[in-house]
């Protein structure tokens, strides 16, 4: 069982940065594949990016490509995305996922656990 706690959202303007963070409790954090997804009101839930295990392998969706970094520390147990060039359509609740095998990254039915999500909001 892995528990995850997502913080860092919050209200920023447009071409501004926000780094978001997900902490994990258990010990088997560096065993787990962690993603990012985020949903818009109205919007089914989409992809953002995803890390593997030792930080080797990450993932991005398109439209993040060279905005968005995906990270980890794996003696914190934490995972971070942080946000560059935010425009208004980046806002959306942002949620931390995470799964045990490799593979699928993109799809959120391929994750097992779920953080509560935290509010994204950028104003134009």
């Amino acid at each position: 069982q892995v528990q995850l706690v997502e913080s860092g959202g919050g209200l920023v303007q447009a071409g501004g940065s926000l780094r978001l963070s997900c902490a994990a409790s258990g010990r088997t954090f560096s065993t787990y594949v962690m993603g990012w997804f985020r949903q818009a009101p109205g919007k089914e839930r989409e992809f953002v990016a995803a890390i593997r295990w030792n930080g080797g392998y990450t993932v991005y969706a398109d439209s993040m490509k060279g905005r968005f970094t995906i990270s980890r520390d794996n003696d914190k147990n934490t995972v971070y995305l942080q946000m560059n060039t935010l425009k208004s359509e980046d806002t959306a609740v942002y949620y931390c996922a995470a799964k045990s095998g490799g593979g699928n990254e993109g799809l959120s039915w391929a994750y097992d656990y779920w953080g509560q999500g935290t509010q994204v909001t950028v104003s134009s």
